[in-house]
């Protein structure tokens, strides 16, 4: 596949076409409804949809999410190393496309709940929400008193390192808590992902509106 956008497919198949332009109308959408809820400042974030088994549409680096425009998708194939542009941030997305195929979409955010949670939560690595009733919003989680837990990983700027520790933990079984759909890097911001792009959406909406009660809760909480 090229990497600009032309919204054509190398077989030039209607339905690979059709696929391709679902998936970068998808990346554009989540990364503007980002930017409205001012979950990505600066440019900061990532966003991608998958097309296929093998391709996916992800963001480029440095573009500004609230704005996105054609030229700013890639079409990254899944087996190859990253194109020219891509983010350095790439690379955790497509390791988890490998190891997950029933996933559709992976959205990356940087909001202040996120990033100051999660640097709270690091010494333990991970956070832990229970009695929230929008729990239930999460894919698996059928009652407020069930236990999620949300991965919290150190930040790296070795995304290979980072991204190998992640397949890793994300393989662990989560005992006794129901472990989300997402992760927090530490001081950094959330990965949420879903088998649609609709799914994604909803527990990136979520979870953010879970740390927003979350972080709410500890400054009244002695």
């Amino acid at each position: 596949m090229a990497q600009t956008i032309s919204l054509k497919t190398e077989c030039g198949s209607a339905s690979d076409e059709s696929a391709l332009a679902k998936a970068v109308a998808g990346v554009i959408a989540a990364g503007r409804a980002a930017a409205f809820r001012h979950w990505v400042p600066a440019t900061s974030g990532n966003f991608s949809v998958r097309i296929d088994a093998d391709t996916i549409a992800i963001t480029r680096s440095g573009v500004d999410k609230g704005n996105l425009q054609l030229a700013d998708i890639l079409i990254q194939p899944l087996a190859v190393p990253l194109l020219p542009g891509s983010s350095a941030e790439a690379e955790l997305h497509t390791a988890l496309y490998r190891q997950r195929p029933d996933l559709g979409a992976i959205f990356h955010v940087h909001s202040p709940a996120a990033t100051v949670l999660s640097r709270l939560a690091a010494p333990e690595g991970r956070l832990l929400l229970t009695g929230w009733e929008l729990q239930k919003a999460l894919s698996g989680v059928r009652t407020h008193e069930a236990i999620v837990e949300i991965p919290v990983f150190a930040n790296d700027q070795d995304i290979s390192a980072l991204s190998g520790r992640v397949d890793a933990r994300l393989a662990e079984p989560g005992g006794d808590a129901i472990v989300a759909p997402g992760y927090l890097l530490a001081g950094h911001g959330l990965y949420a992902w879903g088998a649609t792009e609709a799914e994604a959406a909803r527990h990136l909406e979520a979870l953010e509106t879970l740390f927003e009660f979350e972080l709410s809760y500890r400054r009244f909480t002695p």
